[in-house]
């Protein structure tokens, strides 16, 4: 019976692919990473080059999370992820915009510093962008890849340069930035983010490996409730809306750099406790919220 579900779910896949285009069959499967899913988080470090390096611990974790399409245009879309907690708290995740062909990317340097530049026409050809954003909308990592669709297969792979993970950045200080190669395909059941991570210690000299660590993020489909997510959005997409302007208008040109901390406030707890303001308000002056977020926003950043 197994054997018989899995090759219906092949089959219903590869009709949802069909005959389309190269373009289509690749916005197919990035319009697929939508959905209400139970999300598992795999981290082990698995190689240094210093015998005496001290692995840290396994990290396994879990969770209820809506990946909501949240824009669409005919070379670009965006997610937003939305974490449910107990069922009715809602974490804003993680974004992930994805844009065809693009030639300008926001590349991490090290040390909260970003850098603009831009590629080829003919690197960019017919590859796909994953810019990721933070909790709050500020930068992550940008890498660019080419959709691969054969065998029944949909995938997509990519290397770029991050600073440290949420779970260590307040942790770790051995290391100051993550290459990341990362593996997204799609599934029967759901789609995986598999990871495999360099730690690295990048100075002007160059980058010396502290070590290797494999990460696998399963999405997984079912019959979930993420409700609570879907209200929770309703309410507050507009606040975010405003919020994720105000940093493309900030960050499309120079070198960034932003302070995660500064005078004791950390930015995106400045941004949350912000939007809950906006939350409670009868009604939006949008100009008013607009000067605020960027008020916040500037004062973390700087560009040169």
């Amino acid at each position: 019976m197994k054997h018989v579900i899995y090759l219906l779910a092949l089959a219903l896949s590869a009709s949802a692919f069909g005959q389309k285009s190269k373009l289509e069959q690749d916005k197919e499967a990035i319009r697929q990473l939508q959905g209400c899913y139970k999300v598992t988080f795999s981290f082990a470090e698995t190689f240094a080059p210093d015998t005496a390096y001290a692995y840290h611990d396994r990290k396994f974790d879990w969770g209820i999370e809506y990946v909501k399409l949240i824009e669409e245009t005919e070379n670009k879309l965006s997610f937003q992820h939305l974490l449910i907690v107990n069922d009715t708290m809602i974490i804003k995740h993680w974004r992930q915009d994805w844009i065809y062909e693009n030639q300008d990317l926001l590349v991490y340097d090290k040390d909260h510093v970003w850098k603009n530049i831009t590629i080829s026409r003919d690197a960019a050809k017919g590859t796909w962008t994953q810019k990721v954003y933070q909790v709050d909308d500020s930068p992550r990592y940008e890498g660019y890849g080419t959709w691969v669709h054969v065998d029944g297969r949909h995938f997509w792979e990519s290397k770029a340069d991050a600073p440290l993970p949420r779970r260590e950045h307040t942790k770790r200080g051995d290391y100051n930035v993550t290459v990341r190669f990362s593996h997204i395909e799609i599934l029967e059941d759901g789609w995986v983010l598999e990871q495999d991570n360099d730690k690295v210690i990048r100075t002007d000299e160059g980058d010396e490996l502290l070590c290797m660590e494999k990460g696998i993020e399963r999405f997984y489909k079912g019959d979930y409730n993420c409700q609570a997510a879907i209200d929770w959005w309703e309410k507050n997409q507009e606040y975010w809306a405003i919020v994720r302007d105000v940093w493309s208008q900030k960050v499309r040109s120079g070198i960034v750099t932003v302070q995660t901390k500064k005078d004791d406030q950390l930015l995106f707890m400045r941004l949350f406790n912000y939007g809950d303001e906006v939350a409670q308000m009868n009604k939006m002056n949008k100009k008013a919220v607009r000067s605020e977020i960027e008020s916040i926003i500037n004062q973390h950043t700087t560009v040169r």
